[in-house]
């Protein structure tokens, strides 16, 4: 598969503790595997305390490009919160970007102490499709849910993302990556949530 784009922009954006991290260093080692050029820049709000966590991932066929995303050229973003979502899409998003949103919000620590409102969900994902060319949604933590732990939402994230068929990545790629950065006793697991992610765009592509 060829890049729409040299460089092709993704920013995976969410909030500490959702494994946002992990997820650009997979994404990131997959598509190295397969012969791309990538820089990834990470940038952290107070990520213990459920804080914005945003990964930028530039990827090439041939150069090395500066780590930080500018303004406006984000052509990818895989947010794994609504609000974060929209916050990014405010900031790198232009007509031409698409995205993937994970549609379980997280409510921050001013939500829950009553000192501030989280907006309703249905209007920050029509907002987010009024930003983006293109948006598929799931609600990656429900499924990691019913397998038990939301810590899979991440890796549910990253089987739709293969799903969609923007990025030159596959199931035999995650595999290899995990086996060399991820406990053996969890393969079969990680293995489960991106197949669950990949059915669910699946089924939206029918």
């Amino acid at each position: 598969m060829l890049l729409s784009k040299d460089p092709l922009n993704v920013i995976i954006g969410g909030v500490g503790g959702q494994g946002n991290v992990l997820a650009s260093q997979i994404l990131g080692e997959m598509l190295v595997s397969q012969g791309y050029v990538m820089t990834i820049g990470e940038t952290y709000g107070a990520s213990q305390r459920g804080g914005a966590v945003m990964s930028h991932l530039r990827i090439s066929s041939r150069n090395q490009f500066s780590p930080l995303i500018p303004e406006g050229q984000c052509d990818l973003l895989v947010a794994l919160e609504p609000v974060e979502g929209l916050r990014i899409l405010a900031y790198y998003g232009n007509p031409g970007v698409m995205t993937l949103l994970n549609t379980r919000p997280i409510h921050p620590m001013e939500v829950i102490s009553g000192d501030a409102a989280y907006p309703e969900v249905s209007e920050v994902i029509a907002k987010i499709k009024e930003l983006s060319r293109r948006v598929w949604t799931l609600n990656a933590t429900e499924i990691a849910l019913e397998m038990g732990d939301p810590i899979f939402s991440n890796i549910v994230m990253l089987g739709a993302l293969s799903a969609m068929e923007v990025l030159p990545i596959h199931r035999q790629g995650f595999e290899s990556v995990i086996t060399d950065l991820l406990p053996s006793r969890t393969l079969d697991e990680n293995m489960k949530a991106f197949d669950q992610g990949r059915e669910v765009v699946e089924e939206l592509h029918e």
